[in-house]
């Protein structure tokens, strides 16, 4: 048993191909029995079978489950039955526990959640996402409540106060998939077009609350799969309000299951922002007015803020333990790695950014794949260097600020590591550069793949001379869809300010140029003088998310200046009422 002890992955002696899984929870005690059969293919001759496993007999600290036989086990296909006992936890991991209220009286629900690791606290098994295998549900529960799992009932058999519920085998999946709720719940129902049944599941009473999300769910999948170019592969969708839920959602395989603010909509009480639970892709096509991709600026703003820290990580990370997994489920992983995924398909063409990925699915559906899969994909479908390109970006930490100025009907470009404390790194990294120069019909992107670059820009230059200075303002990462920060010289700075107090850039730009500026006046790379100049652009902006950063960063800058130079607050009080006189 020793040579098992610590090691990042258990040895695959013995290769689970179904689960039978039976769960009898009592949600008064808070406990469950359970029993597993599990279908194996002995694949090497072995007199031991080790699964991962929690809260049974096991090494504590490796989540081992260590099987010694007294012979040899035949090579092939066998069935091993375990049975036990667990506890519906408290921690909302594993098969837990949640609270709600019904007619005054506080009562019990049990919820699994298994990702990234946890349904060993469940059921031993293989608990890797490579492992995949089918699933065979069949849960014990009182007679008067509702049991939910990844796939449809086939059977229900009552059975005095209890009854049984048997569920279709799944199609192969990861065992972090695997979704079980029973309890007290209302619903409401509709069908896609193709006739896939979906329901929004929720606390009794709260029904009505679950129809926004009932809507956008049909909506969204006959969107995806129109885009992905893959029909829904189950025949039913469920979604469920969780009291007590870790995450916002988590995608089990046809029983999604959601913190409860993140799937009901009160009309009277909601935040308007809890609506936004849907992708950004689906958002964008579902709500055009909600004007998701300039919203989403807050996201990749506190991506590049967390990114520019030394303290901050690669997106790729080796993982040895199960432990380690939650390390890195964090803002920098989700919200970087949108971004970047964002930039790419903004650099490759969202055409052939989507036929590529509808090309990558179908190739893999049910296999195990990696991060150079998708890479491949899009390389084959762009003929872009796409797995050299995103290496930079998700195999170290950080990023870079573009530097740029204009010499001679001539840009330069520079790229060095962004730190927000204003030290000096050594990074690198293949950037996509898209620019504007007086007008949005006229763009060209790049890749800059060196430290500094020269690009000729003769080609606008006709137009914008004829028209003057108005015109020929240069904006680099058009639509801020780019994870860099850009710095331009003062001549360009200019231009952008009145181009700014004219209103020829986009709210995303107008959005960047300030969010950028007041970076690198942070990490001391522009002065603050700079930076209240092109705030004073700012005068008559009235779009939401540009005003909300434009008043965030005075309210820092204030703090800063009354530490720094209180003599000088009642100047720059007044700068700021001006400032705020026109949106007032």
């Amino acid at each position: 048993m020793e040579q098992f002890k610590g090691q990042p992955r258990i040895p695959k002696f013995a290769i689970p191909k179904r689960y039978d899984i039976r769960l009898k929870p009592d949600l008064s005690a808070c406990k469950f029995a359970r029993s597993v059969s599990i279908d194996l293919d002995i694949v090497a001759d072995t007199r031991f079978i080790v699964f991962e496993a929690s809260k049974v007999e096991l090494v504590e600290e490796d989540e081992i489950l260590f099987l010694d036989f007294a012979e040899t086990l035949p090579l092939g296909l066998g069935v091993l039955a375990i049975g036990f006992e667990g506890v519906l936890n408290d921690r909302m991991k594993g098969f837990y526990r949640s609270t709600y209220g019904h007619n005054g009286e506080k009562k019990n629900m049990a919820v699994t959640q298994f990702e990234p690791a946890d349904a060993r606290q469940c059921f031993p098994c293989l608990d890797e996402p490579a492992c995949k295998a089918t699933f065979k549900i069949r849960l014990d529960v009182p007679s008067e409540l509702v049991a939910l799992s990844n796939m449809p009932v086939i059977e229900e058999k009552v059975n005095g106060p209890l009854k049984t519920v048997s569920y279709q085998e799944s199609p192969v999946m990861s065992t972090y998939l695997v979704a079980v709720v029973v309890g007290l719940f209302d619903y409401v129902e509709d069908h896609t077009s193709d006739g896939i049944k979906v329901r929004v599941y929720c606390q009794v009473g709260k029904a009505n609350q679950g129809k926004l999300a009932l809507n956008v769910a049909v909506g969204t999948l006959e969107l995806y799969k129109d885009y992905f170019a893959v029909p829904y592969a189950l025949p039913k969708l469920d979604m469920i309000a969780i009291p007590d839920f870790a995450a916002g959602a988590m995608e089990n395989y046809g029983l999604v299951t959601y913190r409860e603010t993140d799937l009901l909509y009160d009309e009277q009480h909601s935040a308007a922002a809890n609506k936004q639970w849907v992708s950004y892709l689906a958002t964008d096509s579902l709500f055009p007015d909600w004007k998701i991709w300039t919203q989403s600026l807050d996201e990749s703003t506190d991506g590049l803020r967390l990114d520019g820290l030394a303290e901050s990580h690669p997106i790729e990370m080796e993982i040895n333990r199960a432990a380690e997994i939650d390390e890195i489920f964090d803002a920098i992983s989700y919200k970087k790695g949108v971004s970047v995924i964002r930039m790419l398909q903004s650099y490759l063409g969202a055409e052939c950014f989507q036929r590529s990925l509808a090309s990558y699915i179908k190739k893999h559906a049910y296999s195990n794949v990696k991060t150079e899969d998708l890479w491949a994909a899009l390389e084959e479908g762009s003929g872009e260097p796409v797995n050299k390109l995103m290496n930079t970006w998700t195999k170290q930490k950080g990023y870079p600020v573009v530097s740029v100025k204009v010499k001679d009907q001539k840009l330069e470009f520079e790229q060095s590591q962004f730190f927000s404390s204003g030290s000096h790194g050594d990074g690198q990294w293949i950037v996509p550069i898209t620019f504007c120069c007086g007008s949005y019909d006229k763009k060209k992107s790049f890749l800059l793949q060196t430290k500094s670059e020269t690009h000729d820009v003769k080609e606008f230059s006709s137009d914008s001379n004829k028209s003057g200075i108005a015109h020929s303002w240069i904006k680099l990462n058009v639509d801020q869809t780019g994870f860099y920060r850009v710095k331009y010289d003062k001549e360009l700075v200019a231009r952008l300010r009145y181009a700014i107090e004219n209103k020829y850039l986009t709210t995303t730009d107008r959005f960047g140029i300030l969010d950028d500026s007041f970076a690198l006046c942070m990490a001391r790379q522009l002065p603050l003088t700079s930076l209240l100049t092109l705030m004073g652009a700012y005068r008559e902006e009235l779009e939401y998310t540009v005003l909300s950063n434009l008043i965030n960063i005075t309210y820092k800058v204030g703090r800063i200046a009354a530490d720094a130079r209180p003599e000088l607050m009642d100047d720059i009080n007044q700068f700021f009422v001006n400032l705020f006189h026109y949106s007032a």
